[in-house]
């Protein structure tokens, strides 16, 4: 018979369990974790009653002979703890029997530990400074507690103290200066992080972690950690692990890992206020000068060590930065312009295809036509390929941005040695990110409830991410549908242009090369002239009308005055359901090694908006369109059933050590099954070696696994002209992008041929070999298979700090986008198919344009494995010296590069990351009483960026970052004055983002008042 402690924890844990994931199908592994959660809640509600015992005491600052506040002090070996007070005093009750060990510990400050065998008079320590942290405690790399000297994988740590002296803008801003860390600014409010090549603005290879929940937007598939995630007052420490970590992590872990670890309750107590308000766009150039403002708080009590609650908020709003860079990708010596047509170069080019421009997709092969039958310089059946005017995005994206984040968490010690807690946060987000197309976000809502149980051997959490894209829309298809509904369909704005063409060179005596560059201006003017233009009320209230309609698809227009149907918003719901679980075996099985096992699961429920996901089990010519109601759309509109995208996994770790714990082995294997694919097997092995107790050397295997997130796996995007789909087979089902398709290069090939040869049916099959058949591999889970050396040692007396690694990658696999034609109707290699791939919107009226009943194609862009193995290597060295006093100057150089295959791909991969990059850091926390200052250099070489949106150069840049810091003690705050990018050096991180330039603020912080 069940004791009715065991039936109520039992009760409380399936009530919870069934709130956080009430759509898991599988009734055994539910059963199981809700037996685990049961067990676990009794058996810390059954523990044995022991009698209660205060220990009290007082630290002091050692160099200064003063009271040292906010000093963790801690049980060793359980959840057990407490901080000091204004006046360095503490008072700890506990169930803990004699003796036991406690840890004194402050950022700053040499950890203690104290052994206390009997009850007394009060402790008294003395806290000794520590300028170098070489000693420090990370969790990430094995997911368990460990020095980060000797970890078995490069790791980085940022604490409160190297938080505060930061000179960025804020702590997420402070990753960039952290060895081996490439950021993507796609917003002031969309930060990604990188790590060892292959970068993308929503990189799916990276995790970010918060207190354990990861940050992954589901749908959007991007990563939203300083969007939604801890306040500038609630952040403890950020770990970052560059490389695979897979083995223990699962998928989206193949690049590596920040981990952001928030504050505790019961050590951190009182109310913290922070406000910083600062000035961007000082120059003018794409805004003007405008004011950003970043507000938080945050209140935290404990209750006789045993309850403790904490809420944050934090608000933040600006002008964001611009995307403005107005070059050519498509310039007139490509096959996809007219490069026999030198007049039309620079501005005069025809097939003009903007960075940030939209509308205009000349690459993408959409919103272009091929004016044929033209003569020029006497030449007759001329063709030249133009496209749409298009809008910059500057026109189409309002700069404001706001960020409102807010968590509360309660925490409650079951016993001495477990901790249960529960936590909420939300976060609502303005911004812009970009993958295939550029995204404007605006109010979107991402909510997290975590429920956590936590002892010295265990953890077990489960969560939930709620995510809703609020007002977003798609800038692609709202430039489409604005050209489409006030210039017209583009069949229609050809035939303008052409006839005012033609009549231009009637009224010059004939077209010619001198005259072709006026007579395209003249010819684009008129068949624009009804069109949309920016900043007049027609595009403002047509723009409004877009961006709220939910259907990207690009509607022909006929008849004038139509109703528009074609619109941009993005309307995206889903719910990521995870819950995981950890144990650490090693006291059962110390004398043979240690062991930690664990296991978790994961659904992410999808529900389809018609535009980005679908029901596959509806017919395809019903899937982007919303479940009629006795014959009417619903007024919420409803596109089928809800699709659910699922994986398990489990790991075991086991570790010894040998030769007087000079070298310590790891070894750990992870299974990962997700029912789309064949299970996978991911191993890691590593060794780590002390040489003569400061010397540390370590060696890493490893390999990973990524199974494709949401957007690569299940996307259809019905984005009128080119339609992007995910990588699952059945997707393909009807459609036949997959076997029954041409690249995307080779139909360019053929229609520069082509078009050079009168753009006539009997022309394309002269030139039918041109074409390739993409042949489109069966989807498999990207694989990464590594191999990492490195050193790190403290040296001079703890006065300097060396970290040094290298690194090796090959990637199988890998998964990517590529765009391929499909023809309608017809079979690749047939006559007819051949004859489908000529442009779609060129002239058929001309005699000789072609045939006129052919059907055309579909554009698809496809999220494919390469057929190539890609090898990247690379290294990085970072230096902390404390050479005089306080004085402290530090950087790290960073190495990366992608080894060049004999063969072409299907795709471009895009490494996307400079081969050389580098920080300088020099400072003083206290060059004068309560005074410090930090100065950040930081630069990198160019590269190249390449994506399915933007492909071009990246310059090289520098800049500088600095901040001066005066302390208030009274009140335990400060004045912090800085700017980041200091002498406005203006830059960009990928080819189609957004240009940088200098921010320079005031923050004031209070910590710790009502305690």
């Amino acid at each position: 018979m069940k004791h009715a402690n065991q039936i109520g924890w039992t009760r409380i844990s399936q009530a919870l369990f069934s709130y956080l994931f009430p759509h898991f199908k599988r009734p055994k592994l539910k059963y199981a974790i809700l037996a685990s959660l049961a067990v676990l809640m009794c058996s810390a509600a059954n523990s044995q009653a022991v009698a209660l015992i205060e220990i009290s005491g007082t630290v002091i600052n050692q160099e200064k002979n003063a009271p040292l506040p906010d000093v963790s002090v801690q049980i060793k070996g359980s959840v057990t703890g407490t901080i000091t007070d204004n006046t360095g005093s503490f008072l700890l009750r506990t169930k803990q029997k004699l003796p036991f060990t406690l840890v004194f510990s402050s950022i700053g400050f040499k950890a203690q530990e104290l052994e206390v065998k009997s009850l007394g008079s009060k402790l008294q320590v003395a806290m000794v400074t520590q300028t170098v942290l070489g000693n420090e405690v990370v969790v990430t790399a094995s997911r368990l507690p460990e020095s980060i000297l000797k970890s078995p994988v490069a790791i980085e740590k940022l604490d409160i103290r190297a938080i505060r002296e930061t000179p960025a803008p804020n702590f997420y801003d402070a990753l960039e200066n952290v060895k081996g860390v490439q950021m993507t600014t796609s917003s002031l409010t969309f930060k990604v992080p990188n790590t060892r090549g292959f970068n993308i603005p929503n990189n799916f290879r990276f995790m970010q972690l918060v207190d354990g929940v990861d940050m992954q937007a589901a749908t959007l598939g991007v990563p939203l950690g300083n969007a939604i995630g801890p306040t500038e007052l609630d952040i403890q420490s950020v770990e970052i692990t560059p490389g695979a970590a897979s083995a223990l992590y699962g998928m989206n872990a193949i690049n590596g890992m920040a981990n952001l670890l928030t504050k505790n309750p019961f050590n951190n107590q009182g109310l913290s206020l922070y406000h910083k308000t600062g000035v961007n766009h000082v120059d003018g150039k794409d805004h003007d000068a405008s004011i950003l403002t970043e507000s938080a708080i945050r209140y935290a009590k404990a209750f006789n060590n045993k309850f403790a609650f904490k809420v944050n908020a934090g608000y933040m709003q600006g002008v964001d930065w611009r995307s403005n860079t107005r070059l050519d990708q498509n310039p007139n010596n490509l096959k996809s312009a007219n490069p026999g047509f030198a007049a039309l170069d620079g501005e005069n080019n025809t097939a003009f295809d903007g960075w940030n421009k939209y509308g205009d997709d000349a690459l993408a092969g959409s919103n272009t036509s091929s004016i044929s039958g033209l003569t020029i310089d006497g030449k007759n059946n001329q063709t030249l390929r133009v496209t749409r005017t298009g809008y910059w995005e500057t026109d189409l994206v309002s700069p404001k941005v706001s960020n409102l984040k807010v968590d509360a968490a309660l925490h409650y010690r079951l016993t001495e040695n477990v901790e249960a807690s529960y936590s909420y946060r939300y976060g609502k987000m303005d911004g812009v990110f970009q993958r295939g197309n550029k995204i404007r976000l605006e109010d979107v809502v991402v909510q997290n409830h975590h429920l956590e149980v936590k002892g010295n051997n265990f953890v077990v959490r489960g969560y939930v991410s709620l995510e809703n894209t609020g007002k977003s829309y798609n800038v692609k298809p709202l430039a489409d549908n604005l050209d489409l509904y006030s210039g017209g369909n583009s069949t229609d704005w050809a035939k303008k242009y052409k006839d005012t063409l033609v009549q231009y060179g009637k009224d010059h005596g004939g077209l010619t090369s001198a005259n072709l560059a006026d007579a395209n201006a003249y010819a684009r003017a008129a068949a624009d002239r009804n069109r949309a233009q920016p900043g007049t009320p027609y595009f403002d209230s047509l723009k409004n009308v877009i961006i709220g309609l939910n259907n990207w698809d690009i509607q022909s227009k006929t008849i004038p005055d139509a109703p528009i149907t074609g619109g941009a918003a993005l309307r995206q719901k889903s719910r990521m359901y995870h819950t995981e679980g950890q144990w650490d075996l090693s006291k059962y099985t110390k004398k043979v090694v240690d062991l930690l096992v664990g296991a978790d699961a994961r659904i992410y429920e999808i529900i389809p908006d018609g535009n980005n996901f679908v029901d596959f089990s509806r017919p395809i010519a019903e899937r982007n369109k919303p479940v009629m109601v006795d014959g009417k759309v619903p007024d919420s509109s409803d596109f089928g059933n809800n699709v659910y995208y699922k994986k398990f996994g489990g790991f075991a770790q086991v570790t010894k050590t040998f030769f007087d714990e000079k070298l310590k082995l790891f070894g750990s294997l992870r299974y990962d099954y997700n029912p789309e694919f064949d299970p996978k097997f991911t191993p890691r092995l590593a060794a780590v070696y002390t040489f003569n107790q400061r010397h540390n050397f370590r060696f890493t295997f490893q390999q990973g696994y990524r199974f494709p997130a949401l957007f690569e796996a299940l996307s259809y995007v019905n984005n009128g002209r080119v339609k992007r789909v995910g990588s699952l087979s059945y997707i393909n089902e009807g459609l036949g992008y997959l076997e029954n398709s041409y690249t995307q290069a080779s139909v360019v090939n053929f229609n520069a041929a082509v078009a050079a040869a009168g753009n006539t049916d009997a022309a394309a099959l002269a030139n039918r070999d041109l074409l390739v058949v993409a042949n489109l591999p069966k989807a498999r889970p990207e694989q990464i298979t590594s191999f990492e050396v490195g050193y790190k040692s403290v040296l001079l007396d703890n006065k300097l700090i060396i970290d040094v690694d290298a690194y090796t990658n090959r990637y199988q696999g890998f998964l990517g986008q590529v765009q391929v034609y499909v023809p309608i109707g017809e079979t690749v290699g047939s006559d007819a198919a051949v004859i489908a791939m000529i442009d779609r919107n060129r002239d058929i009226t001309t005699a000789g344009g072609g045939n006129a009943a052919s059907k055309g194609q579909e554009r698809y862009r496809v999220y494919t494995n390469a057929k190539n193995a890609y090898n990247n290597y690379g290294s990085a060295l970072g230096v902390t010296y404390n050479f005089y006093k306080k004085f402290t100057v530090g950087g790290n150089v960073n190495y990366n590069k992608m080894k060049a295959n004999k063969t072409d791909d299907i795709f471009v991969t895009g490494f996307n990351t400079p081969e050389w990059s580098t920080n300088l850091s020099f400072g003083n926390r206290e060059i004068a009483k309560n005074v410090g200052f930090n100065i950040v250099w930081r630069w990198q070489d160019s590269f190249l960026w390449e994506s399915p949106l933007v492909t071009g150069k990246i310059a090289a840049y520098s800049t500088l970052d600095a901040q001066v810091t005066y302390r208030v003690p009274k009140v335990n705050g400060s004045v912090k004055l800085g700017g980041a990018n200091l002498l406005n050096n203006r830059y960009i991180q990928y080819a189609g983002g957004p240009t940088i330039g200098g921010l320079y603020y005031v923050a004031f912080t209070i910590d710790g008042l009502l305690k």
